[in-house]
């Protein structure tokens, strides 16, 4: 695996509580940048990466339309929005139709971005209660990235992770209290977690 360019991660129930143990373990100076997905009501109100901020020692935004990427920087899909890579290293913002029932849809991160960094991507799917994001995940795999998924005992709602599984995407399952420290061993050298 070459130099990690990015770590995508999605989640719906119980993600609030994943993405802040996971986020506490990285380190002040993360080579790559980490996109989050969560599902949300696109009413909601954009505090997400605020409250995420709380449990992090990097930036944490919710970006907007066409704004860089940046290694070291967490950014966090806000409600009612798609957010994909660009090849141009920028965020997109869309609100194409909703992926199974939600915008932000993990499916849409996890295909733009095995499209864009191929195997220099790590994609994540977390706890959650609908199968949003195994198709994504699988095409990060077959683009040579790594794949992860919380493992589904240690997951509030397993139905997430367990379609991933099912559907081969994953090459490393991991509970939750493992994966943040996985992925704080990237380095900057090659991006290849040690």
């Amino acid at each position: 695996m070459g130099s990690i360019k990015a770590v995508v991660m999605g989640a719906s129930w119980g993600g609030l509580n994943a993405y802040s143990r996971i986020l506490s373990c990285l380190p002040e100076r993360f080579p790559a940048a980490i996109m989050l997905v969560q599902h949300q009501n696109a009413s909601a109100d954009n505090r997400l990466a605020w409250l995420l901020s709380r449990y992090c020692r990097l930036p944490v935004v919710a970006p907007n339309d066409k704004e860089r990427i940046r290694a070291g920087h967490v950014y966090v899909a806000p409600p009612g929005y798609h957010m994909l890579v660009n090849a141009d290293d920028t965020i997109a913002l869309t609100v194409y139709r909703p992926v199974h029932f939600s915008r932000p849809s993990i499916d849409e991160l996890f295909f733009s971005a095995g499209h864009v960094y191929g195997k220099n991507v790590i994609g994540v799917i977390l706890t959650g209660a609908n199968e949003d994001g195994s198709a994504g995940l699988d095409y990060i795999r077959r683009r040579g990235g790594l794949t992860l998924a919380q493992s589904p005992p240690s997951s509030e709602a397993p139905v997430m992770p367990e379609a991933a599984i099912a559907l081969g995407a994953v090459r490393e399952v991991l509970d939750l209290e493992r994966i943040g420290p996985f992925l704080a061993k990237i380095r900057s050298e090659d991006g290849a977690p040690e």
